[in-house]
């Protein structure tokens, strides 16, 4: 009986202490945490710093501040300052990027010389131009379906709060912290407006900011029916009723309008891939027999 006792102990001991080993506690994680978080911002100056003389040679000469870029990145959920640097220079490197492989792909592999190169060439390098605003209006478009499909939810869970006896300002505040589990850039754009009102600042001033960060419509017209409610002193419960009962229309609407789109998207692939498998297959063996059969008459075998 002591041999199995002692075996199990063995293990028992190797494997804790492989764990003790290998597994960080709380501290070194913090300290692992905080070392990364300050190497990240160590990364990111430097970057920065690289990327600030790139920046000005494609940077526009009119005020960020009231630019229509500026609001894009707000759509698109980036706040930072410094993200312009880094756009515009990319901006900037991106076209001398695919400029300088097509040039060498062009002139020694396909042999293209005069008017042609220099076609070619400036082609691949205004694709680099346009390649940083593909991306920003798929990260716009990306977030606003997000918030577009949450805000429904979002508003019956507003419902339910001014219904429960809170107010609208507690409403939104309860909303942006339960929100958080399906949709992270409503629930933070919801945060920041609840600390623009803690601010200082005027409810349907800060409302008005958030339709104009996330850039959707249904938004524009939530803080018109909020507005009114408060001007001409509408139950704030019956308007958030029947404003989600609408939502939840458009959202059924516009993913009808989706489905309906997938019989037609569907036929690229299938005439591109399906139809010629199919047809090879079918039409495969007959191919075959009268090739078999009319070759030898041709040659005269």
């Amino acid at each position: 009986m002591l041999l199995p006792v002692l075996v199990f102990l063995a293990v028992t001991l190797s494997v804790a202490g492989l764990y003790v080993w290998l597994v960080p506690t709380r501290a070194e994680q913090r300290l692992q945490a905080l070392n990364g978080d300050r190497e990240t911002a160590q990364w990111r100056q430097s970057i920065v710093k690289l990327a600030g003389p790139l920046a000005n040679l494609s940077s526009p000469l009119e005020d960020w501040d009231s630019s229509v870029l500026r609001v894009r990145f707000f759509n698109a959920g980036i706040r930072s300052d410094r993200a312009r640097l880094v756009y515009f220079a990319i901006k900037t490197l991106l076209p001398l990027a695919l400029a300088l492989p097509a040039f060498v792909l062009f002139s020694v592999w396909f042999q293209v010389q005069g008017t042609a190169l220099l076609f070619d060439v400036s082609i691949a390098a205004l694709i680099g131009c346009y390649v940083p605003n593909l991306v920003l209006w798929w990260l716009v478009r990306v977030r606003q379906r997000e918030i577009f499909e949450t805000f429904p939810d979002a508003v019956d869970l507003m419902l339910v709060c001014v219904e429960a006896g809170l107010g609208l300002d507690a409403s939104l505040a309860r909303v942006a912290g339960e929100i958080k589990m399906k949709s992270m850039a409503l629930a933070e754009e919801l945060h920041l407006t609840n600390l623009e009102v803690r601010a200082g600042g005027t409810r349907e001033k800060a409302l008005k900011n958030l339709a104009r960060r996330t850039g959707i419509e249904e938004l524009d017209g939530f803080v018109v029916m909020l507005s009114q409610a408060d001007k001409f002193g509408v139950s704030v419960g019956e308007s958030l009723r029947v404003f989600s009962d609408e939502l939840r229309q458009k959202r059924q609407s516009r993913a009808e309008e989706r489905a309906a789109k997938v019989p037609t998207l569907l036929l690229i692939p299938m005439v591109l891939f399906i139809f010629p498998s199919i047809i090879m297959v079918m039409m495969g063996p007959a191919v075959i027999q009268i090739v078999r059969a009319v070759m030898p008459m041709l040659t005269g075998f």
